[in-house]
């Protein structure tokens, strides 16, 4: 119930603005104003003691402690490694951001396209920052956390090492914003170890919200030029790569000093008059801030002498900045790889004056209960969660005579460079789209099961399954109802994540997912001599001279019995169990369980073992959490993902359940909605019942523990 009540609150401090650009969250409720009015009242510099000037937020493996790399690390505030420090001079502008003896150099080619667009810097970087007025060794800046804005706080010592920055600095040594910005982004993801590897996308979403396509520049679409002229124009984010074959090409520089498996920048578009010829040129930037391209069109190159001195003068900087021109299909050539991020829905569109909507929904896979795979598994492929996405209205352009709806789904998964630390990354993600037939239209949101999926084909999905944080597609699809199936290449990857849907037509959106409901048998009345003699003589022989079974001979029996059952995996019943059963069927109060009592709970076991036995599937003597719930569903209870979630992390071994689970499972289930159906009998007006009584989910529905 916690969860709920957080997840409810949650959705209420975003509905009053919390989380937006205007009000960011506090990260690690740090708020960046009382801290710095505090230490400027007591005459002291900030110490963070939530990312502290330590070993461990340097990293856990290669930038672990004692490793060599971090031999002989100091931390130190920039006032004093420089008598007059500045945060930024001039403005920020793309040298101030060199790469250091870190592996993030797609972290550091998205800072350099944020300095492009000063209104996105300005939202990262917030105004008003100096070594000067105010100090107090204390920084603040805020970044784009799957779904709202976190204000992160730091304090100003960097890690040293022979008296230089570590990781990221200026050119010059004087600017330190940049450096700072890294120290607040390694905070974020939990050390600077999390910050090696990547990709530029990544950067881009978390400084501006955006969402990011990528374009494979063997397969360019004819205008990709006008799209990169576009998006430079709106203030898009753009990098590029060169794919490697092998780990030994990582970071290999080329005959003509391009580098291999590095993220670049992409920071201009030109067109030049070259010998009577329209020249298209692309302007590139390596983070390092040194080694650039050496062929046509490079700072040196012959091609700069046949064009325009003065256009020569205003295009070109022949300064080794990193910063360099090729011409666009050398580009195209040398290149594997673009990616754009899209600052806003708006800037989806190719139409400016169109309006794209957005949704965003948070879910997560889970082992044994949502974590199901992808289509390559059948058996499990079902039990991912889903959502509905109805296409109402049809574009105002379409690009040809069929009428067609566009939108955009983004699936991103939550968190995951904090779980290297423990020696997890990146799931392989991705997601696939259905056409939700006729018969199911109008129907309560429901959970569609494996034979839906066995007989129909996806409509849709995203090109590939991927491990990156995030897997975007830009699909046209005709009107209708559509099913949207968000997954992990293989079962049984756990993750969170976020799933953002951009239609720029009207559109309606739901997570599908079943009521809870449970429908028991109504329960005959057993008079004495309803029971066979067969079946007397057995309880006489069992309960002794009281003729009541108590816990301990109840426990008794039941393992006596299902050890007989060869065909059973079960570990026998517990005390607990036991107890759980009595406490049922006990109407007197008395902890025991006379004749008619144990004749009610014996039905039940009979009828549960037949249960269990027809959803063993591969009749190993156990079932797997999800041929549970398949049977939970034959006994009567349809739940919900969260409650599946609940009872697999109560009940499941390694994602096997054996006998004594699952009837301990559905012990505790029936008195749960049997307290939901003695509440609404005590509290409401009578009513008469068929023989089938079904108890929907309700406010006074508990989470079963």
């Amino acid at each position: 119930m916690f969860g709920v009540s957080g997840r409810i609150q949650k959705e209420r401090q975003r509905a009053s603005g919390l989380g937006s650009v205007q009000q960011a969250v506090c990260y690690l409720n740090q708020d960046f104003q009382a801290l710095k009015l505090d230490c400027t009242q007591r005459g002291l510099l900030f110490e963070d003691p939530l990312f502290r000037a330590e070993p461990a937020s340097l990293g856990f493996k290669e930038l672990g402690p004692f490793t060599a790399k971090t031999q002989g690390v100091e931390w130190k505030r920039p006032t004093e490694l420089k008598h007059d420090p500045d945060f930024i001079v001039g403005g920020a502008t793309r040298t101030d951001i060199c790469q250091g003896a870190l592996g993030d150099c797609w972290l550091l080619a998205a800072i350099g396209s944020l300095t492009l667009n000063q209104t996105l810097l300005h939202r990262v970087v917030p105004h008003g920052q100096s070594f000067s007025c105010d100090y107090a060794g204390i920084f603040h800046f805020q970044f784009w956390q799957f779904g709202e804005w976190v204000d992160v706080v730091i304090d100003d010592r960097l890690p040293v090492k022979d008296g230089e920055l570590m990781f990221v600095h200026s050119a010059e040594g004087s600017e330190f914003w940049s450096a700072l910005l890294e120290k607040a982004y390694a905070k974020l993801n939990g050390s600077y170890e999390a910050l090696s590897g990547g990709s530029t996308t990544e950067g881009f979403e978390d400084f501006t919200g955006g969402v990011s396509e990528m374009y494979e520049l063997k397969k360019a679409p004819r205008d990709l030029h006008r799209i990169i002229s576009k998006a430079l124009e709106g203030g898009s984010l753009l990098g590029c790569s060169i794919d490697i074959s092998s780990a030994f090409d990582m970071e290999a520089v080329t005959f003509k000093k391009l580098v291999k498996g590095h993220a670049y920048s992409v920071t201009g578009l030109r067109q030049v008059e070259y010998r009577g010829c329209q020249e298209r040129l692309i302007r590139i930037r390596n983070p390092w801030g040194q080694v650039e391209w050496t062929g046509a069109w490079s700072d040196n190159s012959s091609e700069w002498d046949a064009i325009d001195p003065a256009e020569k003068q205003e295009v070109l900087c022949q300064v080794e900045d990193g910063e360099f021109w090729m011409s666009y299909q050398e580009f195209l050539r040398q290149f594997s790889r673009l990616e754009i991020c899209n600052l806003t829905p708006d800037a989806l569109s190719q139409d400016s004056t169109s309006f794209w909507t957005t949704v965003m929904f948070e879910g997560s896979w889970r082992r044994g209960s949502t974590a199901g795979g992808c289509r390559n598994n059948p058996n499990t492929f079902w039990i991912n969660p889903q959502y509905k996405i109805s296409l109402l209205e049809e574009d105002d352009d379409p690009e040809d005579d069929e009428a067609a709806c566009s939108f955009l789904v983004a699936l991103m998964q939550k968190d995951r460079r904090r779980f290297r630390r423990h020696g997890q990354d990146m799931q392989t993600i991705g997601f696939a789209i259905y056409e939700i037939p006729e018969e199911f239209r109008g129907c309560p949101s429901v959970h569609l099961k494996k034979d839906f999926f066995l007989r129909h084909s996806s409509c849709a999905r995203s090109e590939t399954f991927i491990n990156l944080r995030e897997v975007s597609a830009r699909l046209r699809l005709p009107p209708g109802d559509y099913l949207i199936v968000p997954s992990t290449f293989e079962p049984n990857k756990e993750s969170d994540f976020v799933l953002r849907v951009f239609t720029e037509k009207q559109s309606e959106t739901e997570e599908m997912d079943d009521q809870v409901v449970a429908t028991f048998d109504d329960e005959e009345e057993i008079s004495e001599g309803d029971v066979d003699d067969s079946f007397r003589s057995m309880f006489a022989q069992l309960s002794g001279d009281d003729m009541e079974i108590s816990v301990r001979e109840l426990r008794t029996i039941l393992n006596r019995v299902v050890s007989k059952h060869r065909d059973l995996q079960t570990d026998g019943f517990s005390t607990e169990s036991c107890r759980a059963m009595i406490s049922l069927l006990d109407k007197d109060g008395s902890s025991r369980l006379g004749l008619l009592e144990f004749q009610l709970l014996w039905n039940k076991i009979r009828k549960w073992l037949g249960i269990f036995r027809l959803f063993d599937l591969d009749k190993s003597g156990c079932m797997s959490s999800y041929e549970m719930r398949l049977a939970l569903e034959n006994g009567g209870f349809r739940l919900n993902n969260r409650l599946y979630q609940v009872l697999v992390a109560r009940y499941a071994d390694h994602d096997v359940i054996d006998f004594d689970s699952f009837t301990c499972c559905l012990l505790k289930l029936e008195a749960m909605f049997m307290a939901v159906f003695d509440h609404v009998w005590l509290t409401e007006s009578p009513r008469v019942y068929n023989r089938k009584t079904s108890i929907e989910q309700s406010s006074n529905t508990p989470t079963p523990c």
